[in-house]
């Protein structure tokens, strides 16, 4: 079953080339702290460009659960009304955060540090996913958590009534046990202090320091160690939300492997902390170039280019890319598939606790697609033919990660024959106009239900 009702089994078609402008929704992972430190603001902040999809839309449900009052208007401006440092009320109903893993580490970390109670609960697959890894830092302020065996939802989390600073080296590189780290450091007195030996994505710390914590980062011998001084007055925001990468990588793959393609995404968020999959890309061969490159919101922005690629070559990606690239992983392997030799992908554990088991997920689908496959526990290889060298004719399942089901209608765009998935539901959660957008570019995507 999808996410949020019945499953929505999915067709792609082999189709011509694609070509246009794909304008693809705002960046989810800066569309969520939008939301969680407006609400922990002091005013009105405005932010415009958010992803309207389930899981944001999720997030905007439990701030207004804690107490913040949060509004669209008719044109996509959203107005949230925060409640200041601590000033979370507790919810009257569990916060139920859907298929949204970032959504409810983060929420859980930026109550973590007030006096109240809060149960978390999600989909069938958020509910299989480990809380340990936020939980386990949550308690060194005096956080308290309660759930499943095994660490896992539903949850209640008791609030630290008296909170204290916490020096947290992060044991596996991870955006969302760092930021909830960070948001948990907001209500505690002193100073939280966060070391990761690898660097992840920079949205957090950026994002705080725009609502005026004081937050400073720098790079040691021990690894990158960002230190925040609790209990400031965040002041409110006016915010537009670069378009995500992670979302641009759908038809900027697709136009890759699709002959004759040609297709302009613009206003790309282009972080460096997360833009790994597109200099992995120009590694392989790909035709790809950044247009009118910028600056907006204290993010890099651009608009890319993608053209077909017929002369892609695999590659070893280097494993300290993982981190700023690690969603992109199950597309990246559909290109791979269309390349030629070898692609290597290695330092990919965290794949394994996603959505989904996205190594074992995009594994077997590839393989009953006709591409050669070999995996281990934290790697995986893909060796493709070329361009019109995949079978595909097969179905695959999406096990509810909207990831698997997009990269899967990408790759049926350049197979011999179409491909299927079980169930594209999970699409909506992250890239609700992904058939709209798609089929505007020229690809066949069709669901069994008409």
């Amino acid at each position: 079953m999808s996410s949020h009702g019945t499953p929505i089994p999915m067709m792609s078609a082999p189709c011509g080339a694609l070509s246009g402008v794909a304008d693809v929704p705002g960046d989810k992972s800066i569309s969520h702290r939008s939301l969680i430190l407006g609400a922990m603001a002091v005013g009105e902040t405005r932010i415009s460009g958010l992803l309207e999809g389930e899981d944001v839309l999720d997030t905007a449900k439990a701030m207004r659960a804690f107490g913040a009052e949060v509004d669209r208007d008719d044109d996509g401006t959203w107005h949230v009304h925060g409640v200041g440092v601590g000033g979370f009320a507790e919810p009257d109903q569990v916060i139920d955060c859907g298929n949204s893993g970032t959504g409810v580490r983060l929420i859980m970390g930026a109550m973590a540090t007030c006096p109240i109670s809060a149960t978390f609960t999600g989909d069938a697959s958020l509910n299989k996913r480990p809380m340990a890894r936020v939980t386990d830092p949550l308690a060194l302020f005096g956080t308290r958590a309660v759930g499943r065996s095994g660490g896992r939802l539903p949850m209640t989390i008791v609030g630290a009534k008296n909170p204290v600073p916490v020096r947290y080296a992060v044991p596996v590189p991870s955006a969302q046990v760092k930021s909830a780290v960070l948001l948990a450091g907001l209500n505690a007195p002193g100073q939280t202090v966060v070391v990761e030996k690898e660097a992840t994505r920079d949205h957090s710390e950026r994002m705080l320091a725009g609502f005026g914590a004081e937050i400073t980062t720098e790079d040691t011998d021990e690894g990158r160690v960002i230190t925040l001084t609790g209990r400031p007055e965040l002041k409110p925001q006016t915010i537009a939300v670069p378009r995500d990468p992670s979302s641009a990588a759908f038809p900027v793959c697709a136009a890759l492997i699709v002959p004759g393609s040609d297709v302009l995404v613009p206003g790309i968020g282009l972080n460096p902390t997360r833009a790994g999959l597109y200099a992995t890309l120009r590694d392989m061969g790909a035709d790809l170039t950044y247009e009118n490159e910028r600056e907006e919101g204290g993010e890099p922005v651009a608009d890319l280019r993608a053209r077909f690629s017929p002369e892609m070559k695999g590659i070893d990606v280097p494993p300290a890319r993982a981190a700023s690239m690690i969603d992109e992983y199950p597309v990246l392997s559909v290109v791979a598939s269309f390349a030629s030799g070898v692609t290597m992908m290695r330092g990919v554990r965290e794949l394994r606790v996603k959505e989904s088991d996205r190594i074992d997920a995009m594994a077997t689908g590839l393989r009953a697609n006709g591409v050669d496959v070999e995996e281990g526990e934290d790697w995986w290889s893909v060796t493709g033919h070329g361009p019109g060298t995949v079978k595909g004719g097969a179905e695959c399942a999406s096990h509810l990660d909207h990831r698997i089901a997009m990269s899967f209608m990408v790759m049926g765009m350049a197979t011999k024959h179409p491909v299927s998935v079980d169930d594209g539901g999970p699409i909506a959660t992250s890239f609700p106009i992904f058939e709209p957008l798609m089929q505007r570019l020229g690809a066949s995507l069709s669901r069994a239900d008409g």
